[in-house]
């Protein structure tokens, strides 16, 4: 591991090539509300399948697959999509956050992070599934079904 970047890579990737390709990846980057990102390695929000408890009642695996690339050095994680309410869960039972107990699940694979990657950051994406929900609680702008989509949204005023 190098001093201070916190990226840990592979015989095919020396530090110094990575450097000399990509002067400013490993430079510590403060953000305009002041946070300070330890590098400038980010890793996009994807759906893992991570994101719901599937019956446990805890995010261990989510927790566990963030906490992994935090330890190899990415500076900043966005989270797979979490609906804001049950309106926007893309499915029945998809990740949401709207409940205390569902702030706690999140809050553990954030401290998961921190605990083992001191300095690594992680922002959650807040999804709303708009249009394209597969329930028939689905809000959107207009009353107008997506191409691909189940039900027809209910319209928002």
């Amino acid at each position: 591991m190098a001093a201070n970047s916190g990226i840990k890579t592979s015989a095919n990737a020396t530090l110094k090539e990575v450097s000399s390709r990509y002067p400013n990846m490993l430079a510590p980057l403060r953000l305009k509300n002041g946070t300070l990102l330890k590098n400038r390695v980010i890793m996009g929000s994807m759906h893992t399948g991570l994101e719901e408890p599937h019956g446990s009642g805890r995010l261990d695996k989510m927790a566990a697959f963030y906490a992994a690339r935090a330890r190899g050095g990415v500076g900043l994680m966005v989270t797979g999509g979490i609906a804001p309410n049950r309106e926007g869960w893309v499915a029945p039972n998809a990740a949401k956050l709207t409940t205390a107990r569902e702030r706690d699940m999140h809050k553990e694979v954030t401290q998961r992070v921190h605990e083992e990657a001191p300095g690594a950051k992680i922002a959650m994406q807040i999804l709303h599934s708009g249009r394209y929900g597969y329930h028939p609680l689905v809000v959107a702008p207009s009353p107008i079904k997506a191409p691909i989509g189940m039900f027809t949204p209910r319209e928002l005023s």
